[in-house]
């Protein structure tokens, strides 16, 4: 993994940026380190605010206040490689793209410090994944959870990673990266598209969900949504969806789903009220669910520029064979 030396970086509070926490501010003025990342280096003294050293990542931050930070050198990833067979479906000197599995767990965390993707990358890669991410995310520029199958792409340069983030941040606005997914949800919608605009924040009774947040607080979270098909009658309806997210927030799909009414199938976090829908679903149905044991979301289509050579790259996943199951038996039992 190349080294790079250390870097001072310079920012200024703005009026709408006043009242955050140190790390939140961090997190979305230096989008290629995560917010743990920048946590880190806060707590090890990389930070100033206004010339003083400021060790507390949930400090709030004034408007005109001069915060900088130190990025150290990039460490040597500390996760241990190990070989897995790769649905590698784009490589080049400076990224990869991966058709990730359900069941992969993205970067090491507690209780997952073995078989990840990154454990697998750091085989497959060797030296050439990007270190700025950190000990734990060499390469990582975005994620998708756990039981989340589709497309993932990594950096395996720091330029690469640079770019790459820069899109990741800017969240499509400017027309380079696009991200679609398909899924399943319970119920049929109201209008056949539309869009959730709802703030995200972490829930005040389970800091391991999201939440939706009240107006004026929380993180801008917009997910796009069309009704590609209506499987289903009655209290047992499934909706085939194609979601596109303007934002790319934790969670984001599965809280907007749910707090719309409409949680994905197999989502026992967000999802779990509807259980009870799942006795109604035919009995191949329930079968094919059962062999889902994850939320119904694959990533299916990943689209963004290189940032090397400029040139635009896009890529679609067919549906993994567990859920295309579950929908070829839901189709087959739909009722016009």
């Amino acid at each position: 993994m190349a080294d790079s030396a250390r870097e001072t970086r310079e920012f200024i509070v703005g009026e709408d940026e006043a009242g955050l926490r140190l790390d939140r501010f961090l997190s979305g003025t230096v989008g290629e380190l995560s917010r743990q990342r920048l946590k880190a280096l806060i707590e090890a003294g990389e930070v100033t605010v206004d010339d003083s050293v400021r060790s507390d990542p949930a400090l709030k931050v004034k408007a005109g206040n001069v915060v900088m930070v130190t990025v150290p050198p990039a460490d040597e990833a500390a996760p241990l490689p190990e070989a897995m067979d790769l649905a590698i479906v784009f490589e080049d000197s400076d990224l990869i793209v991966i058709d990730k599995p359900a069941g992969l767990v993205v970067h090491p965390a507690p209780g997952n410090e073995t078989g990840t993707l990154v454990n697998a990358l750091i085989a497959h890669c060797r030296d050439d994944l990007s270190g700025i991410g950190g000990v734990k995310r060499p390469g990582i520029v975005h994620r998708l959870d756990k039981d989340t199958s589709g497309l993932i792409v990594v950096a395996k340069s720091d330029p690469a990673h640079q770019g790459l983030s820069a899109q990741f941040q800017a969240h499509g606005r400017d027309g380079r990266l696009e991200r679609a997914y398909v899924a399943l949800a319970w119920g049929v919608f109201d209008r056949p598209a539309g869009v959730i605009d709802k703030p995200l924040a972490r829930s005040m009774t389970n800091r391991r969900k999201m939440a939706i947040a009240r107006p004026g607080t929380g993180r801008r979270a917009v997910t796009h949504y069309e009704v590609e098909a209506v499987y289903g009658a009655g209290r047992a309806q499934v909706s085939r969806m194609k979601l596109r997210l303007e934002t790319g927030r934790t969670h984001q799909i599965r809280v907007h789903l749910a707090d719309a009414g409409h949680p994905l199938l197999g989502d026992l976090v967000y999802g779990a009220g509807y259980r009870a829908s799942e006795a109604l679903l035919p009995p191949a149905a329930q079968a094919a669910l059962n062999t889902l044991g994850r939320q119904a979301l694959h990533a299916a289509v990943l689209g963004f520029e290189h940032p090397l050579t400029g040139a635009r790259l896009r890529f679609e996943s067919d549906l993994p064979s567990d859920l295309e199951a579950l929908c070829s038996v839901l189709a087959g039992a739909r009722r016009d």
